[in-house]
């Protein structure tokens, strides 16, 4: 089993209800559990700023799956809950990324782990230090990182609610 952290965002319609809906499909996985749920955080857009804030949190879990599986699986959920591609960053009923599994390290077109952009996005940050602050990436740990990147404009809202 592989601890494995995965990143929730919603700006669209119901987004906690979303967030929620995507924790419980991925808790129904085959051979993956829900370890630990990040508080929930309002952030403000990240890349395209000219839209609704989102809401984020991150899950740490335990899967047996490997990195392209639960890859497929993640974008099925996202597909099935109806996330259109239509802009880079833009609005999104929901987004599931895989940011990290362990100490594997993955470069394919489709996949890189630990994702690539972790380091940036405090809206990942702020809810990953939670649950894996020790967590390595790369030759830092998430509470390194978080502390190298400002948190103004997140507001954390409270618990993840009850899977």
């Amino acid at each position: 089993m592989t601890h494995t952290g995965i990143g929730l965002g919603s700006n669209l319609g119901d987004r906690r209800d979303h967030l929620l809906q995507a924790a419980r499909a991925i808790q129904a996985l085959p051979v993956t559990d829900i370890l630990q749920a990040s508080s929930i955080w309002e952030t403000p857009p990240w890349g395209k700023t000219d839209q609704p804030a989102f809401l984020n949190a991150c899950l740490l879990v335990e899967t047996s799956l490997t990195p392209n599986a639960l890859l497929s699986l993640i974008l099925k959920i996202e597909q099935d809950m109806g996330r259109e591609r239509e802009e880079k960053w833009g609005p999104r009923l929901i987004d599931i990324d895989l940011l990290f599994m362990e100490d594997h390290h993955v470069v394919t077109d489709d996949l890189i782990l630990p994702h690539p952009h972790i380091s940036e996005r405090a809206f990942v940050l702020a809810p990953l230090k939670e649950i894996a602050p020790f967590q390595q990436i790369g030759t830092r740990s998430v509470l390194k990182l978080a502390d190298e990147i400002s948190f103004e404009g997140l507001v954390k809202l409270g618990p993840f609610p009850p899977l």
